[in-house]
């Protein structure tokens, strides 16, 4: 495999998502009262631990991205609200199910539902959660959005499986890796995106949206793989090194992994593979990445993903929701969080 153009390291943050929020913030507005409207229960501990996951923080990318790309489409009625707040809880359902996986303490800087709830309390209402997302599909009534969220929801269990699939495995490819991160993170990016067209009634618009989504979305996964191992734990909200600790093969890891030695493979197999972890391993990792430029390298990957949202919406018109849909890319492309 040949090597991705490196950069010396992260890029700066160039871009923010002023622009998107200013135009979506009174939709925006109408999903999270949707969502806390659908979260409440005469069963405490469900609203107690889905108003926990939902008030811990996020931007909401993924509801946005169905606001911002319905407006892209010229759409003008209430159908995107709804939408919105399917992905939303489709993407809460995963985190809470997710972070039981993973075992993890700290999301966002805050600690997360299973570690002060439990585990079999955050499977129950993520489970919920997803109840109310297709409670929100069928009431739409439209078959292309049952299709859609549907199909979306059984990529995404699939990911979560090939992904379990990838662990203890350092030898995995580059293009193994990116069809986990294609079907566990990007599919919902391109729902989101996907379901703003189908609000706009527009079909022609579908196809590069979604493209635009999951182009988008594969690229945060593959920032949030380096930030895992260069950015600051305070601004990024989690501790730092977590993937490491936890066995996850990420980018970088596979990148180092290949380039290394026979001395180094046998660091990687010991650390991720058998997780026999010892003090200095992260940073020991830390420096094989440096070596073999694999965090510059994920990046470079990471802005490829980037030049083709771009390029995916080229054919739209100038509008305000355009520009805000390119400064999203430019955000993505240079965030630190």
């Amino acid at each position: 495999m040949q090597p991705y153009a490196a950069t010396a390291e992260l890029p700066a943050h160039k871009a923010s998502l002023d622009a998107l929020y200013s135009l979506i913030r009174p939709d925006l507005a109408r999903v999270d009262a949707l969502i806390l409207e659908r979260v409440r229960s005469d069963v405490p501990l469900i609203a107690d631990v889905a108003r926990h996951i939902i008030a811990s923080g996020g931007k909401r990318i993924r509801p946005a991205l169905t606001l911002i790309c319905a407006q892209l489409c010229g759409y003008r009625g209430d159908q995107h609200i709804a939408l919105a707040s399917a992905i939303e809880f489709i993407h809460t359902a995963t985190l809470l199910h997710d972070d039981v996986v993973d075992e993890s303490k700290l999301r966002r800087g805050i600690a997360t539902a299973n570690d002060l709830f439990g585990n079999k309390a955050s499977v129950l209402v993520g489970d919920f959660l997803l109840s109310q997302a297709f409670q929100l599909m069928v009431a739409d009534g439209s078959p292309k959005v049952l299709r859609i969220l549907s199909d979306t929801s059984a990529i995404i269990a699939k990911g979560e499986v090939m992904q379990l699939m990838t662990e203890g495995a350092p030898e995995t490819t580059t293009e193994r890796y990116l069809e986990v991160i294609a079907a566990k993170t990007a599919a919902l990016f391109a729902a989101a995106c996907e379901l703003g067209a189908v609000a706009g009634g527009n079909p022609a618009y579908e196809a590069p949206l979604y493209d635009f989504g999951m182009h988008i979305g594969t690229a945060f996964q593959l920032i949030d793989d380096v930030l895992d191992y260069n950015a600051d734990q305070e601004t990024l909200g989690k501790t730092i090194g977590d993937d490491f600790r936890e066995g996850k093969i990420t980018l970088p890891v596979i990148l180092a992994y290949a380039a290394g030695n026979a001395e180094e493979k046998a660091f990687w197999q010991r650390s991720l593979g058998d997780l026999q972890q010892q003090p200095g391993d992260l940073a020991a990792a830390i420096r094989l990445m440096d070596k073999h430029q694999a965090l510059a390298q994920s990046v470079a990957l990471a802005g490829e993903y980037c030049e083709r949202a771009r390029r995916a919406i080229d054919g739209f018109p100038p509008s305000p929701a355009k520009t805000a849909m390119l400064d999203m890319v430019d955000f993505c492309a240079g965030r630190v969080y």
